[in-house]
């Protein structure tokens, strides 16, 4: 595999799926041998516990939605790293959603990210820019800014633990009867796959660059996840919409497998 790695798949079911629902997906799943891929889930927090137990030796990690910078208090709704950590390996940081919606700052998601790392769990730290940022030739700007604020704080030569997930707004669908003005193709993805690399390579130092996986969400489907896979710098998929039904995920865990090429080399 490309140093090392093997593709992840990470299914982002953002709020969808009760816990009848979650379960319901788990007994029609089943992890098709794909050896290259690595599988996870993130449910809501309220699928989390059963969902653990019922995935127990299927080969499929859980991840949380998001996590909070304490580890306990009086944070009224909020989720802590160690509440997360005896059912997850994996959490989502800074979702697209989160910073435009619900107005999550770089500070935050920093202070998150930074949290997820000391206790053990993974974090997948998400940066993209907007339609009207790539329009004006802003996203390379937008994307290292956010970066740069998230990973100001690691040292030089770290990043163990850490994945990033390259989410182009512009090409993200925001649910029914939603219409894209633009699909990013796999070529896309990789250009700024390989900018994400050399900012982290510039930060953290070459090894952490080389080793980070790079993640691609964007309407990532089975009929379209192998020419992002294909590509040298894009490590997984980060996947909305397509996750929520098992065959097609298990699909796009297929059809990743037979296109991550173990020989593709990463531009430097």
């Amino acid at each position: 595999m490309r140093d090392g790695k093997r593709f992840l798949v990470a299914a982002n079911w953002k709020m969808n799926k009760t816990v009848a629902e979650a379960l319901d997906f788990a007994g029609k799943f089943a992890k098709p041998r794909a050896p290259r891929v690595e599988a996870v889930v993130c449910p809501p927090f309220t699928a989390l516990h059963a969902l653990s137990v019922k995935l127990k030796g299927s080969g499929v990690s859980l991840g949380g939605q998001n996590v909070f910078y304490e580890d306990s208090g009086t944070f009224t709704g909020e989720v802590s790293p160690l509440m997360l950590k005896e059912m997850c390996s994996y959490v989502i940081v800074g979702h697209s959603e989160r910073r435009s919606r619900l107005g999550e700052t770089d500070a935050a998601v920093a202070r998150k990210l930074a949290k997820a790392l000391e206790h053990g769990l993974r974090p997948i730290l998400c940066v993209g820019e907007t339609q009207e940022e790539k329009e004006a030739g802003k996203g390379k700007d937008v994307v290292s800014g956010q970066l740069r604020a998230a990973l100001s704080g690691l040292a030089k030569g770290s990043g163990d633990g850490l994945e990033i997930a390259y989410e182009p707004l512009w090409a993200i669908s925001k649910g029914a009867g939603d219409q894209k003005t633009q699909t990013a193709t796999p070529e896309d993805a990789q250009k700024m796959h390989a900018f994400i690399r050399g900012v982290i390579s510039g930060m953290l130092g070459g090894a952490p660059g080389r080793g980070i996986r790079i993640l691609y969400g964007g309407s990532v489907k089975a009929d379209n996840v192998a020419g992002f896979a294909a590509m040298p710098d894009v490590d997984g998929v980060l996947v909305g919409g397509a996750s929520l039904d098992p065959e097609a995920f298990s699909g796009i865990i297929r059809n990743s497998d037979s296109a991550f090429s173990p020989a593709a080399p990463h531009k430097k």
